[in-house]
């Protein structure tokens, strides 16, 4: 989070510097190639701070270029007063000041892709600032070739008449609505979605939709996917072939609010989730994008929705040690689909020659108490690792890089991985190839044990039987497993890492706890057969489209033999 604001700050600042020194080199001096040169680097840093701040306001800085430009324009022509020079500032100077209200409004209208509708108006009118930028840059190379000024002035009219044509659409669009709904509305309509995955969620987070694509796909059943934020709508789009839909406003959600919807599924507790679930006709459900310890798993809003879908009992039991009261007949155990194709290793193998070890730091979270982060200490964790002989995988949270101590620390890691591969020719991943070249699940298939915060993946990792150890970055002390009890089947790493050589060598040749953890792998992913695991949720999820189903109570955990294996369902 402070790297995001450490970097819109200095975008910021050299937007308005270089705006500044163009304007006063070009006004002030004789130096009109280096104004117009400086005039370019500031059109520049503005479309690089674009990238960084979408709705970035570059008002001023725009009209300080262009008046430099324009200045620099009239000194290399030399030629008096240029009727059509001044036409071109007339233009340029109606055009810095209506894009922005044109982008802003564009930005309003609802936006599509997978469906058969095109909405040219808001992806124009999206695209405005830069063609905007790209004219001033035109009329700067105009000004320096010293052209005639009716070429910059043809080219201002082009940029112009876009911007008329939009204005005019966006104004039909508002004032003069068409009686049956946008094409949006009409053609979700046609497609009948019985129903959507809604979604919000601050940058970097379209994992937590991708993750649950595949399985609303397998529901069989047509469905959309609504978006309130416009940068997920190219990659959430591209990995389904359902409609994908950007509401940026409550009007916009009416319009897609179609009436063969019958159900919504959320992936998290974003505070827009409030926008739709305001449509009571909805039978609305939370699925979450992880199970796991943290206290953001046993959030108090989850009782805002109809069902919520939990992977085991302990899911159930966490809301309730946590002071949440939640009616039980709101639950619904589906297990975890995802980990449907982890291998899952019946007999455990201590002592192996050659270990893989995957390590999954979390990120710093939103408060200090959400904080798991064991970076700070990875270092003596992984050189342990290395000195064991042990291969490493090192996939870290997609956050990570929000903070500039963590991304520091998780570079430093990175270089000791990439030295010890080269000494030692081990084939440790990092960075692209363990976090978007391989999925989670191939990861956890690839290796023998693991090594994580408190999240999610020691829940996935669960599933395949191997052991993890869990680190304690906290001052719980004792405590630790009272507060996350899947530490309890787990070695726990100590914050000092004082006890970093015992944990490791539980972890890697003894474990002592492989029986303890197929108890808590049922209790944590319920009670489903591997072959058809999936189906759980899958049924779940239709009957959510029936009228007048109530899911039954939760089962309870699997029973164990004396050696801890699952008993065969047979004998239960």
């Amino acid at each position: 989070m402070r790297g995001d604001l450490v970097r819109k700050l200095l975008a910021r600042v050299l937007t308005t510097g270089l705006a500044v020194l163009a304007f006063l080199v070009v006004a002030l001096t004789g130096a009109t190639g280096w104004g117009l040169a400086i005039a370019l680097a500031a059109l520049a840093a503005t479309a690089v701070e674009r990238r960084i701040r979408p709705a970035a306001d570059g008002v001023a800085e725009s009209v300080l270029v262009a008046a430099a430009i324009l200045v620099g324009y009239a000194r290399r022509l030399d030629d008096g007063f240029d009727p059509a020079l001044a036409a071109t500032a007339l233009v340029l100077l109606g055009l810095v000041l209506l894009v922005g209200p044109l982008r802003a409004a564009g930005a309003l209208e609802i936006r599509a892709a997978n469906l058969p509708v095109r909405t040219w108006t808001p992806l124009v009118a999206d695209r405005l600032g830069d063609a905007l930028l790209v004219l001033l840059g035109l009329v700067a190379v105009a000004a320096g070739l010293a052209l005639p000024a009716w070429v910059a002035l043809v080219a201002g009219l082009l940029v112009g008449a876009g911007c008329a044509a939009v204005g005019l659409d966006l104004a039909r669009r508002r004032f003069r609505p068409p009686a049956g709904g946008g094409p949006v509305g009409r053609a979700l309509r046609r497609h009948r979605p019985e129903f959507v995955l809604y979604f919000s969620a601050p940058p970097g987070s379209e994992y937590q939709v991708t993750m649950w694509l595949p399985y609303l796909e397998q529901i069989g059943r047509p469905f959309l996917v609504l978006l309130r934020e416009p940068e997920f709508l190219p990659t959430i789009a591209a990995a389904t072939s359902a409609p994908v839909v950007f509401c940026p406003t409550l009007k916009a959600l009416d319009e897609a609010l179609v009436p063969s919807l019958r159900a919504a599924f959320y992936v998290n507790h974003g505070a827009k989730n409030s926008h739709f679930i305001r449509f009571t006709q909805l039978t609305h459900v939370q699925l979450h994008h992880g199970d796991s310890d943290k206290a953001p798993s046993a959030n108090p809003v989850s009782a805002i929705f109809d069902r919520i879908f939990v992977a085991g009992p302990a899911a159930i039991d966490r809301y309730a040690r946590a002071g949440v009261e939640i009616p039980t007949e709101k639950f619904v155990v589906v297990g975890r689909p995802q980990v449907e194709a982890i291998e899952v290793r019946r007999q455990p193998t201590p002592g192996l020659a050659n270990p893989t070890v995957l390590y999954t730091p979390t990120w710093t979270g939103h408060h200090a108490d959400a904080n798991y982060c064991s970076l700070p200490v990875a270092e003596t964790v992984l050189r342990r690792l290395l000195d064991r002989g042990t291969t490493v995988i090192l996939r870290a949270h997609p956050y990570t890089a929000q903070n500039p101590v963590s991304a520091r620390q998780l570079a430093r890691l990175t270089e000791l991985l990439a030295a010890d591969r080269a000494k030692t020719g081990r084939a440790h991943l990092w960075g692209a190839a363990a976090s978007r070249e391989l999925t989670l699940t191939e990861c956890v298939n690839r290796s023998d044990a693991l090594v994580s915060d408190v999240s999610g993946v020691i829940s996935d990792y669960l599933y395949s039987g191997k052991p993890y150890a869990v680190t304690d970055m906290g001052v719980d002390g004792e405590h630790f497993a009272e507060r996350f009890p899947l530490a309890r089947s787990g070695y726990v790493l100590r914050r000092d890492m004082s006890n970093v050589d015992e944990v490791l060598t539980e972890l890697l040749e003894t474990d002592p706890k492989a029986a303890q953890r197929w108890a808590t792998r049922s209790r944590y992913l319920g009670d489903f057969p591997a072959e058809s695991y999936a189906e759980a949720f899958l049924d779940a999820a239709r009957r959510q489209l029936e009228p007048d189903w109530n899911p039954p109570a939760p089962r309870a955990a699997d029973a164990v033999a004396q050696d801890g294996s699952p008993l065969p369902f047979s004998a239960l």
